[in-house]
């Protein structure tokens, strides 16, 4: 992980690879970003002349390098765009800043040490800046060749991660900017967590290795789990998570992961969809279709991951994440089109589609966690291609039983930057839920897939409790090219999302 630190040194007295400096899209051309005043003056106040003849605009996720002027004891200057130069009575928003440090940090893989002089008006931005610089610099490399020759080979090959990002505008000893550089490396640790798991190869994270996983982080930060196998599964009556893994040899299994708070007045759940592989079951999907499916299980990541970070950061509210692990495969045990489950609720599900097994696994993990009547449930899922259709793959939809919540729960999304919108559930939708011989099927017409799926989810909630649901399936895995902080491959979605809310509900703001 890339080590952060404050610094209020001079850009040109400071010994690194690289200085990282903003440039905006302004209305006569490029324009140099706040903080790069020093690096400006080197260049006789030309560096935007200079950077305009590189072709830079400034435009979001432009990256331009050029050599360092005389005297500086770095060797090269990166600028990198934040998009449209803001107007006189702001600065650029934390997104802007978050995003301009990922692209940086990315380039600049195999340097030891960059200064990041990016426009700085507060704790704020140097959160942004620091997060982005870790979730930029991410890399998943545990099955590159071996060991720690792998490390030093990359090393040698310009590939490592960057090693430190010094923040040029902090001060290391104001109490409000060490806040923030600790929050942004608690924050950014736990969603490079989950972007790990989502990573990992589908032979390696079953439902019992993660749970195995999830013990030893519990252990390490003081955290209370629960881990339900099989045969407690089938005493406990949790027949949507046992009919979806049963047809797999990797036995499923639901985890509880608690973070108490000594003054906590409130309590929040997450339920995270963990399906560690998806093959469709009897109902398999097709070629072309599935080779990504080890995704599948971003959800559960993106609920440990953000329960882990609640307890780094000492929210004082009541964090438990419900992670309902299975894999869903086909075999001779494997649950059947036309088969009826009975859930961990008592209701009976007629499945007609083995490929719709997120939300059986997460009725039972909605109804465990209902169970405990906390003040707010919020699931994660990758949970319907319908919503991919409905949103494409960089937004995920927020659906939720009450109005007023699903606006804190998509605001929230928004200030942490991870792009949502509110999604409705109409009511003429659970026709085509109902069943002759169930209390319901577990699909119905296929317009308003996404929409069909909440509605189902709805049913397994407590009464009076409020609940969203945060379909991830677009954002959740990215198979482009990268961009910004976000890398290819698993994104870590829902992590900063939830980490927000919980911190909303130790604010007393939120439910």
């Amino acid at each position: 992980m890339t080590a952060l630190t404050l610094s209020t040194a001079a850009a040109p007295g400071l010994r690194a690879d690289a200085i990282v400096i903003g440039v905006a899209k302004g209305a006569k051309g490029p324009v140099v970003a706040p903080g790069a005043e020093a690096v400006d003056k080197a260049y006789d106040g030309r560096l935007a002349g200079v950077l305009e003849t590189l072709g830079a605009s400034g435009a979001e996720g432009e990256l331009t390098k050029l050599p360092a002027p005389a005297g500086f004891k770095a060797p090269l200057v990166v600028a990198v765009g934040l998009g449209t130069e803001p107007d006189t009575e702001g600065g650029f928003d934390a997104e802007a800043l978050r995003k301009a440090a990922g692209t940086a940090a990315r380039a600049l893989a195999g340097a030891k040490k960059a200064a990041f002089a990016l426009p700085v008006d507060g704790a704020g931005a140097l959160e942004a800046i620091g997060e982005g610089v870790l979730l930029g610099a991410y890399s998943f490399d545990a099955y590159k060749e071996n060991g720690g020759q792998a490390k030093a080979a990359r090393a040698k090959n310009g590939k490592a991660p960057l090693g430190e990002a010094a923040l040029l505008g902090g001060k290391p000893r104001d109490a409000a900017h060490k806040g923030a550089v600790a929050r942004a490396v608690a924050v950014g640790e736990e969603l490079n967590r989950a972007r790990d798991l989502v990573n990992t190869p589908p032979n390696d994270l079953t439902p019992e290795s993660f749970a195995r996983i999830v013990q030893a982080a519990a252990k390490e930060h003081g955290l209370k789990v629960q881990v339900l196998d099989e045969k407690a599964l089938a005493k406990g009556g949790y027949g949507g998570i046992l009919g979806v893994g049963g047809g797999s040899a990797s036995a499923p299994r639901l985890v509880k992961v608690a973070y108490t708070h000594p003054n906590a007045e409130r309590h929040l759940a997450f339920v995270g969809k963990g399906i560690t592989y998806d093959s469709g079951g009897i109902s398999l999907k097709p070629a072309g279709h599935n080779e990504t499916m080890k995704c599948d299980m971003a959800g559960a990541a993106a609920v440990f991951a953000a329960v882990v970070a609640a307890a780094r950061l000492g929210l004082e509210a009541n964090v438990t994440g419900w992670l309902a692990l299975a894999e869903n495969m086909p075999s001779g045990s494997a649950v059947r089109p036309g088969d009826v489950l009975r859930m961990y609720s008592g209701k009976t599900v007629e499945v007609l589609n083995t490929d719709a097994e997120g939300r059986l696994v997460l009725a039972d993990a909605l109804w465990a966690a209902s169970q405990e009547e906390p003040d707010a449930i919020v699931d994660v899922a990758t949970l319907t291609g319908a919503m991919m259709v409905a949103l494409g793959s960089r937004t995920l939809g927020v659906l939720a039983n009450d109005d007023a919540f699903r606006t804190a729960v998509y605001e929230a999304a928004e200030e942490t930057g991870e792009p949502a919108w509110p999604m409705p559930m109409p009511e003429h939708l659970t026709k085509g839920l109902e069943s002759q011989i169930a209390d319901m099927t577990n699909v119905g017409e296929r317009w308003g897939g996404g929409l069909l799926a909440g509605l189902f989810l709805r049913e397994f909630v407590g009464e009076g409790i409020s609940w969203a649901h945060l379909d991830i399936a677009g954002p959740a895995f990215n198979e482009g090219a990268p961009f910004g902080y976000t890398p290819k491959g698993g994104t870590g979605t829902a992590v900063r999302t939830l980490v927000r809310l919980a911190e909303l509900t130790a604010e007393g703001e939120l439910g």
